[in-house]
């Protein structure tokens, strides 16, 4: 699909998980030209199933996106590029927007929904029960782990809020911090009072069958059973281009945006993952939802001025 550079779309929506997705679809019901550009890697590609998402619990990410743009191509004013975007140009009112074919769009706004990307976590074996029993969040997957007994590999101020939040599904678990702990004295106080048993020592190698984790080694030679592991996963920003083209980022690589998704360019707003570290399919479509609507509520003001 090739789309002219003259071409002037409304909105170019870099991103096609849940929260370009659900712009796009505000963005189609409001009459306005969208493109989505997305090169179909989704972080949660290596999750069997989503949740925590209403109507659609359960469902797997690669279906929940078929149904998303199956039902967007309902509005004749949303197109799709399968590709992915390699740079973006210009300000408010005309940027521009090339993807790796070479494909270029040009549009009056931009919505950035390029998520974060896991980097490397260094565990032997951990690439083995990603997905299928190991995970990064309770919310996501703590029902299906629930009263299991569980190893939380985290350290710091991220062990200690992973330590509280997981109780709420299993009372039976350890926390392993892969080297030092970064706790506060305050916080291993804590822990030791809530019997939290911490292990220091580096990981070996994880342990599994079949995708199912079944003990964490550790190097001082210590063996924890368990049947899940929840983990603190290595972010970075998903796309460089954000920053490329001038948005403030935070230092975990979050596009600094307001409530509705705005950043400090203008004509550019950010959504889902990208622009939080809450990360749940249900409050990035939120988020893209929020944005779409700001963006079709920005352009209408325009118009309305333009005609004035």
């Amino acid at each position: 699909m090739g789309i002219q550079m003259e071409q002037l779309i409304d909105v170019g929506i870099i991103g096609g998980g849940p929260a370009g997705l659900n712009a796009a679809l505000v963005l189609g019901r409001a009459r306005k030209s969208v493109v989505v550009i997305d090169e179909g890697r989704p972080r949660n590609r290596v999750t069997h199933e989503t949740h925590g998402f209403l109507t659609r619990d359960g469902i797997r990410p690669d279906e929940f996106r078929r149904v998303a743009r199956e039902q967007i191509r309902s509005y004749p004013s949303v197109q799709f590029i399968d590709e992915a975007a390699v740079s973006v140009e210009g300000a408010d009112g005309r940027f521009q927007i090339t993807t790796a074919q070479g494909n270029i769009v040009t549009c009056r706004k931009l919505l950035f929904a390029v998520g974060k990307k896991d980097l490397p976590v260094e565990i032997e074996g951990l690439a083995d029960v990603y997905g299928s029993s190991a995970f990064v969040c309770p919310y996501c997957d703590g029902w299906e782990l629930r009263d299991q007994p569980l190893v939380l590999i985290a350290k710091g101020a991220r062990a200690f809020h992973l330590a509280q939040t997981i109780a709420g599904w299993s009372s039976r678990y350890q926390l392993c911090t892969n080297g030092p702990d970064e706790l506060t004295d305050e916080q291993r106080e804590d822990l030791e009072r809530h019997q939290v048993p911490v292990y220091r020592a580096p990981i070996r190698r994880i342990e599994s069958k079949e995708g199912i984790v079944e003990r964490v080694v550790l190097e001082d030679g210590t063996h924890l059973s368990c049947r899940g592991i929840f983990f603190s996963p290595n972010l970075a920003a998903g796309s460089m281009l954000p920053q490329a083209l001038g948005c403030r980022m935070t230092e975990t690589g979050t596009v600094a945006a307001d409530v509705l998704g705005k950043t400090n360019v203008p004509g550019v707003y950010s959504a889902g993952d990208a622009a939080t570290e809450m990360y749940q399919a249900i409050a990035a479509a939120s988020m893209g939802s929020l944005a779409g609507a700001a963006i079709n509520s920005e352009l209408l003001a325009e118009a309305w001025a333009s005609r004035a």
